[in-house]
């Protein structure tokens, strides 16, 4: 299972303030995050993936560099692709982690 490495620890590192709570796990062909038990987001290649709450999907893929998650060739209700020129910067990983934290704690979303 190839994912990039260096994104992982960068996760990791912006996860910090969870720590607790966050479980990492090899699946859907890369790494995936796992927060009180919902899946986050995750590392597919090089590839960030996120969780996005059924309100901000749409505007989550109209920010650059996002994309429908299907890898599996069918989309991905929720999911988001984003390329590596969407999250160089920290503030722009945070912005999209965020929004996985935010998919997790999303009490009306259910596992």
């Amino acid at each position: 299972m190839a994912y990039n490495e260096l994104l992982a620890d960068r996760i990791r590192f912006a996860l910090l303030p969870h720590t607790l709570h966050i479980q990492e796990k090899k699946m859907m062909g890369g790494l995936t995050f796992m927060l009180h038990g919902k899946m986050c987001c995750g590392i597919v290649k090089d590839d960030l993936m996120v969780r996005v709450v059924p309100s901000k999907f749409e505007s989550a893929l109209k920010l650059p560099h996002s994309r429908v998650m299907d890898f599996t060739g069918r989309p991905m209700k929720g999911f988001v692709f984003v390329g590596e020129q969407g999250f160089q910067t920290d503030d722009a990983l945070n912005s999209w982690l965020d929004l996985g934290v935010e998919f997790v704690e999303n009490k009306s979303i259910v596992k």
